[in-house]
């Protein structure tokens, strides 16, 4: 019981101080599972990044749903996604009624203004820990660069993204 409180209050967190939504999240979840309570090494963080990104759901939700499952079942699962959607939950309740009072309130959008860049810098912060961790060689540069190439030109569906991605990888690592 006790871990299963530490998982929801540990989520709780993330959620209650991780704005932007999933990527910006990233570096918290990072620094709350992995380094601070080490429920999982930084190999299988990354892995659950993965799965998350290719499963339906937000990222944060999809990542506490893995972990919480990861590091106490079905029970530890239930307890990381309330914990990451309880506050936004609560929070989005309250805020509603009160942003659309003083949606033209010059205090307000400059609050949105001044986070708009930290969003930016974490989600960038996230992305470059986890490129040094997934480009281990030459071969998985390449196809990061084919890929970025391919989506930024053609706007290509991201299933399909992983397909090529998959097919790229069978074709560089297994020949």
């Amino acid at each position: 019981m006790k871990l299963l409180l530490q998982i929801f209050l540990s989520f709780l967190k993330i959620g209650a101080f991780s704005f932007g939504g999933g990527y910006a999240m990233l570096p918290l979840i990072q620094k709350e599972i992995v380094e601070k309570h080490q429920w999982i090494n930084f190999a299988t963080f990354r892995d659950i990044i993965g799965i998350s990104q290719m499963t339906p759901g937000p990222i944060a939700i999809n990542s506490a749903t893995f972990v919480g499952f990861k590091v106490s079942g079905i029970k530890g699962s239930i307890a990381g996604t309330l914990g990451v959607v309880c506050f936004s939950f609560v929070l989005v309740s309250i805020a509603t009624h009160y942003l659309l009072k003083f949606k033209e309130s010059k205090i307000i959008k400059a609050a949105f203004l001044g986070m708009r860049p930290a969003l930016i810098g974490l989600i960038i912060s996230a992305f470059l820990q986890l490129a040094l961790e997934s480009y281990k060689d030459i071969l998985s540069v390449i196809i990061g660069i084919i890929i970025a190439f391919i989506s930024f030109k053609t706007k290509i569906h991201p299933i399909l993204v992983i397909v090529i991605s998959g097919i790229l990888g069978i074709i560089f690592y297994s020949f």
